[in-house]
């Protein structure tokens, strides 16, 4: 039973940043709100998952009372907690919205109209005509409409690669599989006819990465603040993500007007959003490589650390019809990063921490947060699962300290408390 004067929220598909982040700034949200997560997560989401029939249920009071709905989910989450608070006339974007922003050709229609500066040539590719023309010079990247991480996103060099990717058994796989859930959602919730089997060709684009992360609220936008992101030189996977970032100041808020105006565009209201950016410093130019109308997960406290507030207080804050107050440079450190751990060829997890562990090496240092993402005898062999296809993420750790010196001095104390032994997998 929800007490007296609190509102209930639901956690549509719960990832696994959700818990721990919420729980970090739980003194913020806890006097005013209950929150609920219900079955499916995120992760466990299978791809036979009918969304509409979640969408029913939810909305004819199966999941009791909701005052307020809010998803870190890329997919499908974001989209049914659109879909659901619009049906129930609970603050948030309508479902169109979000599908329009995740859909990554339709997304780059708006961004074209809004920003054409910062667009890279695209193309729609349908890979059930694969004697259809490249739709761009090559070198191009392609990449799904509708991806998860990087899986089949490739740099296509010349025509014979083209075709031979067209040709792969992965491709009528994914976009059966994977794309289901999807194709109902767009099928449903929107009059596109751009499904997700198509893929998207878009022009190379070089420079340094960002993150831009802000919300909509009651017909504006505002900038939460800029993360880097920091690559492995070898497979440009992802190492680190830094705030605040280092870029120049001016670069900064031309990318802030930037994401206002596609948001603006693509008429997101009471949500975070992200958008990932390259600063090309010689051609000075500033790139959108994607848009994601959702919180990211990942960084919610890197702002509590630094500026006093989590991106979680401020999406409970939008799900219940309030409007956040901005802080900032007002948390207790001057510097915050998240460091993805990594491999980069098969190994075997010897030794993982058990629970306890964990918490031994998050009390070490004030808000540090760990996520352990495997456990003892596991093998860390399939590298399609992750991000980059380069790589395999067993741990995250979320810091914050005065420097990024004094965060990669932190990093190294918490490693070796968490005592991960990882070795080789033996081949055959």
């Amino acid at each position: 039973m929800v007490g007296e004067g609190r509102r209930r929220v639901i956690v549509a598909l719960e990832t696994h940043w959700d818990r721990k982040q919420l729980a970090a700034c739980r003194e913020a949200w806890e006097p005013g709100i209950e929150l609920a997560c219900p079955p499916p997560d995120d992760v466990d989401c299978p791809y036979d998952f009918d969304p509409l029939a979640w969408l029913d249920a939810a909305a004819a009071g199966a999941l009791g009372r909701i005052d307020g709905v809010l998803s870190s989910s890329d997919y499908p989450g974001a989209t049914l907690a659109a879909a659901l608070a619009t049906r129930l006339g609970l603050p948030g974007s309508r479902p169109e919205r979000v599908i329009a922003a995740s859909h990554k050709y339709y997304s780059r229609l708006a961004q074209q109209r809004a920003a054409p500066e910062a667009v890279p040539p695209f193309g729609l590719v349908d890979p059930a005509r694969p004697e259809r023309e490249p739709p761009l010079p090559f070198p191009f990247f392609l990449k799904p409409v509708k991806g998860a991480f990087s899986v089949l996103a490739r740099r296509i060099g010349d025509r014979a690669a083209f075709d031979a990717f067209l040709a792969s058994p992965a491709i009528p796989e994914f976009t059966r599989e994977y794309m289901a859930i999807f194709n109902r959602l767009v099928a449903a919730l929107t009059p596109f006819d751009v499904d997700g089997r198509h893929f998207l060709a878009e022009g190379l684009l070089t420079g340094e990465l960002v993150t831009v992360e802000g919300y909509a609220v009651d017909g504006r936008v505002e900038i939460l603040g800029v993360v880097d992101s920091g690559l492995d030189p070898a497979t440009r996977s992802f190492v680190r993500f830094d705030y605040p970032s280092v870029l120049p100041t001016e670069v900064q808020e031309r990318m802030g007007e930037i994401a206002a105006r596609v948001v603006a565009e693509l008429g997101l209201e009471r949500t975070l959003f992200n958008v990932e950016m390259m600063w090309d410093a010689a051609a000075e130019r500033v790139s959108i490589v994607e848009l994601n109308p959702r919180i990211c997960g990942q960084f919610g406290d890197l702002y509590r650390k630094v500026d006093g507030a989590s991106s979680y207080e401020i999406a409970l804050t939008l799900a219940t019809g309030g409007v956040p107050e901005r802080r900032l440079r007002e948390g207790p450190h001057a510097a915050a990063a998240s460091f993805p751990l990594r491999v980069f060829e098969p190994m075997r997890v010897v030794r993982a921490p058990e629970a306890e562990e964990v918490a031994r090496a998050e009390a070490l240092f004030p808000d540090t947060l760990v996520w352990s993402e495997c456990r003892t005898g596991e093998e860390l062999a399939d590298f399609d699962v992750d991000e980059d296809g380069a790589s395999h993420r067993y741990a995250v750790v979320n810091l914050g300290g005065t420097s990024r010196g004094d965060l990669d001095a932190k990093l190294a104390r918490v490693r070796a408390e968490l005592g991960y032994e990882l070795a080789p997998r033996a081949s055959g």
